[in-house]
């Protein structure tokens, strides 16, 4: 029996060694060899309920951007511009053509930013206010995807550990719900969702530009 429970204790550390397989590390080689300067960010496509998504995420984009030490086109002359030539839409600008975005902002790279997730959403014992968004950097010099990825946020990610009751509870979730739009909290969680998204590591996320400065603490 001691040998039996041994070798079964023996066989569980396998498999959740075996489940927890390591992170494939992000390949890099291609942002590396483009070197981007300058990042010029598309009008976002969104796809979730709320028409004030895309602007409300672009206009969020560009400090972790230049944080991360590029140059950001201004996104309202850049939305000025193609809407001065007829692309009134975020599909329409980000049909452009690498190449002639090239020749019309001579920007090294363009961001294309997609929408989800946008606003609160009711669930019964809670109301919980998400923002999810993936994106994808092209080099506007030769037409090639250098780096994706995406990224979620809530402003519920500590948990509820509200004790009231069944009934308590309904009514926090229902006015927590109306409080969040009125207050456009869905704008705040963007903001996380836009740095967890542009992060500056090399686990996934942007790596630091040419203008980029080591601010010291000390």
């Amino acid at each position: 029996m001691k040998k039996w429970i041994a070798l079964s204790g023996a066989l569980m550390v396998l498999l959740l060694t075996g489940c927890a397989q390591p992170k494939k590390p992000y390949d890099y080689t291609a942002f590396r060899a483009s070197k981007p300067a300058s990042i010029l960010v598309l009008p976002a496509a969104n796809t979730s309920p709320d028409i004030n998504a895309a602007h409300s995420l672009n206009s969020l984009v560009t400090r972790p951007l230049a944080e991360a030490g590029y140059y950001v086109f201004p996104v309202a002359v850049v939305e000025e511009t193609f809407q001065q030539n007829g692309l009134t839409s975020a599909s329409d600008a980000q049909a452009v053509s690498a190449k002639r975005l090239n020749e019309i902002f001579h920007a090294d790279s363009a961001l294309y930013i997609s929408i989800s997730d946008y606003g609160s959403s009711y669930r019964v014992i809670d109301s919980v206010t998400t923002v999810t968004a993936k994106a994808r950097l092209v080099d506007l010099r030769s037409g090639k995807e250098i780096w994706q990825g995406s990224a979620t946020a809530t402003d519920n990610e500590q948990g509820n550990n509200n004790n009231n009751g069944v009934i308590g509870i309904l009514v926090s979730a229902a006015i927590k719900q109306i409080s969040d739009n009125v207050t456009d909290k869905a704008h705040t969680v963007a903001g996380l969702t836009s740095n967890r998204l542009l992060s500056q590591n090399e686990q996934g996320g942007l790596l630091t530009g040419p203008r980029y400065k080591v601010v010291s603490t000390r």
